[in-house]
């Protein structure tokens, strides 16, 4: 069975290939790791602090969004 199912994944990717796409592997968070949670509540919090203490970016922002006004897609 499993000679079967490894030999149709292997035509499903030979097809994308084909069809001139790449595979890549793309690692992001585990959510299910029990300090998920904390680690972003720590992150967040990190965030926060900076935005309180250094405004430069938030001024950038502001000006760039200040400048987009009047544009229409």
């Amino acid at each position: 069975m499993a000679t079967h199912v490894n030999t149709r994944v292997q035509r499903h990717r030979d097809t994308l290939r084909m069809a001139g796409l790449r595979p890549i592997q793309i690692w992001v968070p585990n959510t299910r790791r029990p300090d998920f949670a904390e680690e972003c509540r720590r992150q967040s919090r990190l965030v926060a602090q900076t935005d309180m203490v250094d405004t430069d970016l938030q001024h950038f922002m502001d000006e760039a969004l200040a400048d987009m006004e009047g544009w229409t897609e």
